[in-house]
């Protein structure tokens, strides 16, 4: 049976992923329409209507586009984060929400040291600054972005300390991990924080001023998960009351402009989200998000399944 898959993205895809992508399908037999650089969400619906399955990346897939979607089965996001999905009308018709882990990992991690690098060496402006050999570094998760940031620290000379309730605790330590019995614990020892968390009910906002307040003189904090995950009131309140602490993001808080106002030489955002932003990272997710429609159509594989 031939299938038709649409790949809907406003940023498009590289030119060699579109490539990889169309010959995945090809091979299996499947029709690849490409919408890209669109402008007009209206251009989405009418794309959607005749797809099997669709591959996206930061579009937003809402429940408009699911109702438009009369023949789809399948929603494959080409990244980790899924929260542009709407994945209550997606169950509600039936459909399968899917998301590509691991592919842009490494990208993650190196932007985590980017982001720490630029902070310790208080943003390369001259000031006599501090290493990363022997400082403690916290992993907030430790899922395929944890392991990659772990590696990347033993290369630092870092010592590692991770908190995570859905990985068992004698695997970290069998990875030379020390394992956390809770956030606060792990908080208090280190000297970096780095945030591996998606955005969900009970992470949101879960970043309060009583967590970060553990952190010990000098403590920075790194997020390139959700902006969501942090609670900024809680955040102002740190930058107030600990002159000390630092702030790294990929993803800009709402209260950018009051820290950058009245904290400066303290924090540093990049000016967009960039952790996935690599060439390497944009190649991985969409033949993922390819190999992985191929697998849930022809053996029913839904293991990346999200909803």
């Amino acid at each position: 049976m031939s299938r038709k898959v649409l790949v809907a993205t406003e940023k498009p895809f590289a030119k060699v992923a579109v490539t990889g992508i169309g010959e995945i399908l090809k091979q299996a037999g499947y029709e690849m329409v490409l919408l890209e650089n669109y402008k007009d969400p209206a251009d989405f619906l009418k794309a959607v209507a005749d797809a099997d399955a669709v591959i996206v990346r930061s579009d937003l897939v809402t429940p408009a586009v699911i109702e438009a979607g009369q023949k789809l089965k399948l929603v494959v996001r080409a990244g980790a984060g899924y929260d542009n999905i709407d994945l209550k009308a997606a169950t509600a018709k039936g459909v399968v929400a899917m998301n590509t882990p691991g592919q842009n990992s490494n990208a993650v991690a190196e932007l985590v040291f980017g982001l720490m690098l630029q902070l310790a060496r208080r943003g390369y402006t001259g000031k006599s600054g501090t290493e990363l050999r022997g400082k403690k570094l916290g992993l907030h998760g430790y899922g395929n972005v944890g392991r990659c940031v772990a590696a990347v620290a033993r290369g630092f000379g870092m010592e590692l300390h991770a908190v995570d309730p859905f990985v068992d605790k004698a695997a970290m330590t069998a990875e030379g991990i020390h394992a956390c019995t809770s956030p606060e614990e792990m908080y208090a020892a280190c000297d970096y924080v780095s945030l591996h968390m998606p955005k969900t009910k009970e992470t949101a906002g879960s970043i309060n001023f009583a967590l970060m307040s553990k952190l010990p003189k000098g403590g920075a904090l790194i997020n390139t998960a959700r902006a969501e995950v942090i609670d900024e009131p809680s955040l102002l309140k740190m930058f107030a009351e600990r002159p000390d602490f630092l702030y790294g993001a990929d993803v800009e808080p709402a209260c950018k402009a009051e820290i950058a106002e009245k904290y400066a030489g303290r924090f540093f955002f990049t000016q967009k989200k960039l952790g996935a932003q690599t060439e390497e990272a944009n190649i991985n997710a969409g033949l993922a998000a390819a190999r992985q429609i191929v697998a849930f159509f022809e053996k029913g594989d839904a293991r990346f399944k999200v909803n």
